[in-house]
């Protein structure tokens, strides 16, 4: 009898875990945001975008501000900014890609934009919401509640179909455009269709991690795959089973030590991660380099069996 209670002992732990409505919606909605952060991720490491996100996290910021202020809803801000800048980046750059130049200028007049309607919301409004600004900045996953889960996971379907749709020309346009232009593939209109996937998983994942780690989610596990193989599809489902991994093991480190953020603890997981594939990256070639070096031979010893 012992043994079946001990075997019973994991799966009451989960069902400890899910019996609470918040980390159940945390669950849910981190999972599809993990899915959707490693797949995207994976295309802004690959196409050198990662600024972009950066650019983006402060977007997600002021957009989430900027209906505070006025009174709205903050998901329609955040949403609404992070996929019209993303687009608008795509537009000021060539083929659809954002350079630097583009990328830096929109960075610091939204991050101006940012501090006026952060000045906004704390003067007229914080009263009644004295929260939501710091919730936007680290993330409230453990707060998500019933609508806000179901429209977390539908995004992430959304954007994840999108995706595995894309991927192949995606994918050809990300590593020579010039040839896949050539072969006749949109790159441009595949830049923007990226850009605009990149905002919607940025807004999307600042309700996990909040605006100031969500380039870590969106590049950590993309980084960790690309260190780990180069074959590209299994790249993509290594990022995104490293995000995954990297929010589940998170969440259950901060309710089990509630004094951890969950924000924090999905990030360090990330992290303990990208340090794993990095010392696998640097032993992997010395362990390869020792087997294949030829093994030393004893004075005297026999080296031809042959005749003569």
């Amino acid at each position: 009898m012992s043994v079946v209670v001990s075997g019973l002992g994991p799966l009451a732990a989960a069902s400890d875990l899910l019996a609470h409505p918040f980390m159940a919606h945390a669950l849910v909605a981190g999972t599809g945001v993990a899915v959707m952060s490693g797949l995207v991720g994976y295309f802004v490491v690959l196409r050198g975008q990662v600024f972009t996100g950066d650019a983006l996290s402060h977007v997600a910021f002021t957009g989430a501000l900027a209906a505070l202020a006025f009174g709205l809803d903050p998901l329609l801000g955040l949403y609404g900014a992070t996929v019209l800048v993303a687009l608008l980046l795509g537009l000021l750059g060539p083929r659809g890609r954002a350079d630097d130049v583009v990328i830096g200028s929109v960075f610091a007049w939204v991050l101006g934009l940012g501090v006026l309607f952060l000045s906004i919301f704390t003067v007229d409004r914080s009263a009644g919401n004295g929260g939501a600004g710091v919730s936007v900045l680290f993330g409230s996953i453990f707060g998500l509640s019933g609508r806000q889960t179901v429209v977390a996971l539908v995004i992430a379907v959304v954007v994840t179909g999108v995706m595995v749709v894309l991927a192949r020309p995606l994918l050809f346009a990300s590593i020579d455009e010039a040839v896949a232009a050539s072969r006749g593939v949109p790159v441009r209109l595949l830049g923007f269709a990226f850009l605009a996937l990149v905002g919607l998983a940025a807004a999307e994942t600042t309700q996990a991690v909040g605006a100031l780690l969500l380039l870590g989610l969106l590049a950590g596990p993309a980084g960790i795959a690309q260190r780990l193989t180069i074959r590209p599809y299994r790249a993509m489902a290594l990022s995104a089973a490293v995000a995954v991994a990297s929010v589940w093991f998170g969440l259950v480190l901060s309710y089990r030590f509630p004094r951890l953020p969950p924000s924090f603890s999905i990030m360090a997981m990330v992290a303990a991660g990208y340090l794993v594939a990095l010392v696998a990256g640097r032993v992997r070639p010395w362990a390869a380099a020792r087997r294949a070096r030829p093994e030393p031979v004893a004075d005297g010893e026999l080296l031809d069996h042959g005749p003569g």
